[in-house]
């Protein structure tokens, strides 16, 4: 996917942002404290109407970095800026890290998360009615019965809800369903900003394929933003408008899906689409291979942090941390040698993003 999204439009700004974890040891005389560095300096923008993918190894800090963006949890340093007003007026930015009590319920029906399991992120005890319509009653939206009836119609008809399916309990219908009900109560409060924390890893692929378009519906609809974190990189593809990589706390890649895609300048980028099958059973593109397993973030490596694992590692790569720059236009790297290798796949073009 691609769309011209001027730097006008921007909808939030992460600015250096660091969520640090204190992790204590105990011994046998004392114990010891060390910092887990679940997210280490990461910095991107987020513009109206955009899907962002974010895309990484289990523990690389992914899920961290989209709850710190929300304040389900606070983060240690850096900046998260919502600017609020509409993108042809002046615009007015709320610092999202500065905010606490009052002030950041308020805020919070702007922005929503959908969670990865639709199983157990739904109460048993509630009809889907109830559920959907609880974003609307807990922060004190509406509070006429038949205004939120009417609103928790509206989203349940455009999530492809049965709305005489409303007064049934989650038990009812089927892992599909139950995601729609979760995308219906993550958008019922009209966010502008939405996570979507692996919401589709849980579904069968032709279930997810319709979670995705569904999702793509809603946001030429609603004009919602997605941060949307995910495992497959053929759903980021579909669904993204720019994709961010990320490994060990750090990003290490952020460009456009098409250039991200079909010329990385990261070897781990390199490695991770190289595990995706070509259409030309002919192509020249083995997987890579990579030796080891993702480090430890509390003992993270000198240096660059993938040089423990990456093919094209050179001794500058465990001393030096590489600098994260802007290699092409809108295609920032943090690679000390991402000009001298060539990483594209082979007959890359647009109509051959995986679907």
């Amino acid at each position: 996917m691609s769309d011209d999204l001027s730097a006008s439009n921007t909808l939030l700004e992460v600015n250096n942002l660091s969520v640090h974890f204190p992790v204590t040891k105990r011994r046998l005389f004392g114990s010891d404290t060390q910092m887990l560095r679940a997210v280490d300096d990461v910095s991107f923008v987020i513009h109206r109407g955009e899907t962002v993918g974010l895309v990484g190894e289990s523990g690389s800090g992914k899920t961290t970095v989209g709850r710190a963006m929300l304040r389900a949890i606070d983060p240690t340093s850096g900046e998260v800026l919502f600017n609020t007003a509409a993108p042809d007026a002046a615009q007015s930015q709320v610092a999202v890290h500065t905010l606490s009590g009052t002030a950041l319920r308020q805020f919070r029906p702007r922005m929503s998360l959908v969670f990865q399991d639709p199983y157990s992120s739904l109460n048993p005890r509630m009809t889907v009615r109830d559920i959907i319509a609880e974003p609307l009653v807990a922060s004190g939206l509406m509070k006429d019965r038949a205004q939120i009836d009417a609103r928790v119609r509206d989203i349940a008809a455009r999530c492809k809800l049965n709305l005489e399916h409303l007064r049934r309990f989650p038990h009812a219908f089927s892992g599909g369903q139950r995601q729609r009900i979760c995308i219906a109560r993550a958008l019922v409060s009209k966010p502008e900003f939405v996570v979507c924390d692996e919401s589709v890893s849980a579904l069968d692929v032709s279930i997810q394929a319709e979670i995705v378009n569904l999702l793509r519906d809603l946001q030429d609809e609603m004009g919602v933003s997605f941060l949307f974190i995910a495992h497959d990189l053929s759903v980021v593809a579909q669904i993204s408008h720019r994709v961010a990589v990320m490994y060990v706390g750090k990003f290490v890649e952020y460009a456009p899906t098409e250039k991200l895609f079909f010329s990385p300048r990261h070897p781990y980028t390199h490695a991770l689409l190289s595990a995706i099958p070509l259409a030309d059973p002919d192509a020249n593109f083995a997987p890579i291979r990579l030796k080891g397993e993702i480090p430890n973030p509390l003992t993270a490596p000198s240096g660059c942090r993938f040089h423990t694992r990456c093919p094209f590692a050179k001794d500058r790569c465990s001393t030096d941390v590489p600098e994260w720059r802007e290699v092409a236009a809108e295609h920032f790297t943090a690679c000390h040698f991402a000009e001298e290798f060539d990483f594209s796949r082979p007959n890359g073009n647009a109509s051959e993003i995986p679907a």
